[in-house]
């Protein structure tokens, strides 16, 4: 593929484009050289996003070489974070399970950039000074489990060190919900702040396929959470958020060969492209603003 020949040079074409609008950081320095990416895998609960995620990453550990973590909101965010006081009234209880879920989204968001920080700066992985500390250990355990930390010898123990040496092809698949645009864009942010690559899988699965997967669960949601969800859903738009270009929906039931060839292609082109650090943006400056409400 393109990607395969030509993906250094692109990379470091957008971030010398970049260098000439605002001064470059050790972290935007080591990002140009460095193929890395944020997807956000995104979709109602039980559509079936984290099974095809697991395929997803060791395929293009086999066939690629490339270096895929998996940040499975579902494995990381605490169980009362998905549990509905039995005493407050239907409305009240979903306000409540909505708050406790933005604070530990938001949570991680943090402790992901944390770790890009410190992969970037070539330095050993910290507790940052503000934490939860069960979202903390289970964000640990999942870097350590992916083989991308470890305890050193002769250092304190809450340090770690970071495994990654070599400059492959590296992604951070964010596999959760996201239903609301504004989830994503937060994300988005992200990778413009560090100019690393960026797109989108939305997996579009029928509300009653995700209410039977959802009864199969160890730990299954509401009905009426889920319902809820999938009304408010706002399903990538590329053609009227330029932000979303790089997105691909694909159908739960019928995931298909082709649909491998798409992924590919999306993942590679968004490499290829990183987001550009920008200026004071008036554009996104009102969108944000937008975004900005009582939504969680």
């Amino acid at each position: 593929t393109k990607y395969a020949h030509s993906f250094l040079p692109a990379v470091t074409t957008e971030v010398k484009a970049a260098r000439k609008s605002r001064p470059m950081t050790q972290e935007l320095e080591n990002a140009s050289m460095w193929p890395m990416g944020l997807c956000v895998f995104c979709g109602l609960p039980a559509a079936g996003k984290t099974t095809m995620v697991r395929a997803l990453r060791d395929s293009l550990k086999q066939h690629k070489g490339w270096l895929c973590i998996h940040l499975a909101y579902d494995d990381l965010i605490p169980l009362e974070a998905f549990s509905q006081s039995e005493t407050s009234s239907e409305e009240a209880g979903q306000h409540s399970l909505a708050s406790n879920w933005k604070f530990y989204r938001h949570e991680l968001l943090l402790y992901l950039e944390h770790f890009l920080q410190a992969l970037l700066k070539e330095c050993h992985y910290l507790p940052p000074p503000k934490r939860t500390e069960v979202t903390w250990k289970n964000f640990v355990f999942c870097l350590k489990e992916q083989g991308l930390i470890s305890l050193g010898e002769d250092i304190p123990s809450c340090q770690h060190l970071i495994n990654i040496t070599t400059l492959r092809p590296t992604y951070f698949i964010l596999d959760d919900n996201f239903y609301y645009r504004s989830m994503r864009y937060e994300v988005y942010q992200l990778a413009r702040k560090y100019s690393l690559g960026f797109c989108q899988l939305f997996l579009d699965c029928q509300v009653e396929v995700c209410l039977q997967r959802n009864c199969q669960r160890t730990h299954p949601l509401l009905e009426e959470t889920i319902r809820a969800m999938a009304q408010k859903l706002e399903v990538p738009n590329s053609e009227k958020y330029t932000w979303e270009q790089n997105t691909l929906i694909l159908k739960s039931t019928e995931h298909t060969l082709e649909d491998n060839f798409q992924v590919l292609s999306l993942l590679s082109a968004a490499l290829e492209n990183p987001v550009k650090p920008l200026e004071e943006n008036t554009e996104f400056k009102v969108m944000w603003s937008h975004f900005k409400t009582d939504k969680f």
